[in-house]
């Protein structure tokens, strides 16, 4: 199977020949739930069962892209302090330097960078953040555990063992977790469908349910 980072989490069967995907189905290996409530066989939506031109996609990002006016910065910095945490400090502690990366926000620009600098990119500015700042100014930002429980597991505890802090993945909704608590006096939650026929009363509002 394989995450699409869906909250469903639905399982797929996923057909591989020479090594390449052909053909995707919903898999039905889901537990009877009961016979007062319809079965969630097959479960899984067109997202799910397009993966796989995700997968050989040729916009798909295959590669680390930092934005150029930070990476020649930071580069000219680690050439002249010879200390990658040194330099990323240098980079966004001069006001000026700052100006000019932040700026270059939106406008594209982005250029392709090799794994090892990009990793030594990314532990520079946590190890500067958790000096100057401290540790719970580090923020995870989780992707639906479901998506990949492993990848989801490491991050979090890795983020965990620095003191960080771990956001949640329903912060993907944009404005919902914090607009529906202001409006409604509630949070919101995202309940399986199964749960419908447990309703005495349904509104649909804006939903593109058919």
């Amino acid at each position: 199977t394989h995450g699409v980072n869906s909250t469903g989490s639905c399982s797929w069967k996923v057909y591989v020949k020479d090594g390449i995907i052909t053909w995707e189905t919903q898999e039905v290996d889901y537990p009877s739930i009961g016979t007062d409530t319809p079965e969630y066989e097959p479960r899984g939506c067109p997202r799910g069962a397009t993966f796989s031109w995700y997968e050989y996609s040729p916009m798909r990002v295959r590669y680390p892209y930092v934005r150029g006016v930070l990476l020649e910065l930071y580069r000219e910095a680690r050439s002249r302090l010879g200390d990658a945490v040194d330099a990323w400090a240098d980079v966004v502690s001069d006001p000026e330097r700052r100006a000019r990366y932040v700026r270059a926000r939106g406008k594209g620009g982005l250029v392709r960078i090799s794994w090892d600098e990009a990793l030594e990119i990314v532990a520079a500015a946590q190890v500067y953040t958790i000096k100057r700042w401290g540790p719970d100014r580090v923020v995870g930002f989780s992707p639906i555990p479901a998506m990949s429980m492993v990848s989801h597991a490491a991050g979090a505890r890795y983020t965990s063992l620095l003191g960080g802090a771990m956001l949640s993945f329903y912060d993907w909704y944009a404005d919902l977790p914090i607009a529906s608590p202001q409006v409604f006096g509630d949070q919101t939650d995202v309940p399986e469908s199964a749960d419908w026929y447990n309703s005495s009363y349904l509104m649909m509002w804006g939903s593109n349910v058919p």
